[in-house]
């Protein structure tokens, strides 16, 4: 019997908001015109392997696998929690401290080695500092931070107590 608070359910409702907020993303992108930073596109990445991971364990019939794959959804949340947080760390930097910006992602894959790509995107370029777009005071990243942190939060419930099946 599967009732209303049951992990199933929790990462169901997970898995669908994550692609929720993949629409929304891309949606931003190509109707708005919003142009993606790269920490945009690394916490693209974070959401779409937290949406995979999730609805994959909402379909499997076993607790204990659901557990694993809580855990390691609520270590995906965080790191994706951990690239917001740097993303709103450069939104509130000065214009002179900003680094610089770079070409566009397409450019750099084709022209740099993969380990440049890599860091540049985690460490952010000029382009993650502008803020673009706000609702109710928050910026891009800091609603992404928003929903990695609850995703751990409920993550780690799930992981941590008998949730029904």
């Amino acid at each position: 019997m599967v009732t209303f608070f049951s992990a199933r359910r929790f990462h169901g409702v997970i898995g669908c908001v994550a692609f929720i907020l993949l629409g929304v993303a891309f949606y931003m992108e190509y109707q708005m015109g919003l142009e993606p930073c790269p920490l945009c596109m690394l916490q693209r990445i974070v959401f779409l392997v937290i949406g995979i991971v999730s609805l994959l364990s909402a379909v499997m019939s076993a607790e204990r696998a659901r557990k694993w794959l809580s855990l390691v959804v609520v270590t995906l949340s965080l790191i994706g929690a951990a690239l917001a947080i740097r993303h709103l760390y450069l939104q509130h930097l000065p214009l002179d401290d900003l680094p610089a910006c770079l070409p566009g992602l397409s450019y750099m894959v084709e022209v740099f080695p993969w380990q440049e790509v890599a860091k540049a995107m985690i460490m952010g370029t000029g382009d993650c500092g502008e803020v673009v777009w706000t609702f109710l005071g928050l910026s891009t990243p800091g609603w992404t931070l928003v929903m990695f942190l609850s995703m751990a939060l409920i993550n780690g419930w799930i992981a941590l107590t008998r949730v029904k099946k």
